[in-house]
């Protein structure tokens, strides 16, 4: 059974205010919990259905979890229906180490967390370990992005920093995505290199664009007045790697 003072605990994190305050985030149902013991996060605490039990046990003996009732869950978790668990994590320090051997993830105040959270599963998907993002870019642990990212987010990094900074030191090629740019299909691209996706909005600000070798754009062969930045960054991605 979950304490009363265990369940506020738990549910003050569903805020931001208290995420960074206690350094923890949430990692809410099945899939995002069987893929967070698998990685180097440290975890707090695990509660967790039976049938939840017994998976982790099996991928781990050494992983402890406290067993609850399916409503005790849903009571502390974000989600409307959770039938898997709720684990408390630890958030990782501020270390800015990245991989620039392949493409390298640049946002420019992206807002929405479902957006974030699919970026980072593509970025997954096509081998992208890292992922540079604006300080005003939607915040990583947020509960939202954690569960869009379908476990990625055990796998992918997100730096948060200056933009401007970042670039100032930046050597490699640098590719924006714009509405007006060099159709993606045949522009030519190298990598190592940097891919900058703009806010849903705004698009790429004014103050980054200066620091853009090559805009790329997506041809439009229909109506649509543009792409979400999500589909946006998977097409593109797409592109990069398609014959590598």
């Amino acid at each position: 059974m979950i304490s009363k003072q265990q369940q506020k605990y738990v549910q003050s994190l569903h805020n931001k205010k208290y995420r960074n305050e206690f350094k923890k985030f949430l990692v809410e149902g099945e899939k995002g919990i069987l893929e967070l013991v698998g990685s180097d996060f440290e975890i707090e605490k695990i509660y967790c259905t039976e049938d939840l039990g017994n998976k982790l046990h099996t991928i781990n003996p050494q992983v402890r979890f406290e067993l609850a009732k399916e409503n005790e869950i849903e009571q502390i978790s974000t989600l409307r229906t959770n039938k898997g668990g709720v684990a408390i994590v630890n958030q990782k320090s501020g270390n800015l180490s990245y991989n620039t051997k392949k493409l390298t993830l640049v946002l420019d105040d992206i807002k929405d967390p479902g957006n974030l959270g699919t970026i980072i599963r593509l970025a997954d998907w096509y081998g992208v370990s890292d992922i540079i993002c604006s300080p005003e870019t939607v915040e990583f642990y947020n509960p939202k992005v954690i569960m869009a990212t379908m476990g990625s987010f055990s796998r992918v990094s997100c730096h948060y920093i200056s933009l401007v900074e970042y670039f100032k030191n930046n050597t490699l090629p640098v590719y924006g995505a714009f509405l007006e740019g060099e159709n993606v299909h045949v522009a030519n691209k190298t990598l190592p290199g940097i891919l900058v996706i703009g806010s849903e909005s705004h698009g790429i600000g004014a103050e980054i664009e200066t620091y853009i070798s090559q805009k790329l754009t997506i041809p439009r062969l229909g109506h649509a007045e543009s792409l979400n930045a999500g589909v946006a960054t998977g097409i593109l991605l797409d592109n990069f790697f398609r014959d590598r």
